[in-house]
């Protein structure tokens, strides 16, 4: 069955991570024509000062 992975820097609450994956998981079951309960999301959090953007670490945007 499918299976996404989402990377994001953390800070989201559980409340939005779990509307983002049931959104994403709605999405794939009616793009990809699969039972729902198939699909796997995954979130993968790196802590702020771990991820940069145009070299400036996301801990100091």
């Amino acid at each position: 069955m499918p299976e996404v992975v989402v990377f994001a820097v953390e800070g989201r609450t559980a409340q939005q991570k779990k509307n983002l994956m049931k959104a994403i998981t709605d999405a794939v079951a009616e793009h990809f024509t699969v039972d729902p309960a198939g699909v796997v999301v995954q979130i993968v959090e790196a802590p702020r000062d771990s991820k940069s953007k145009g070299g400036v670490p996301y801990s100091e945007r």
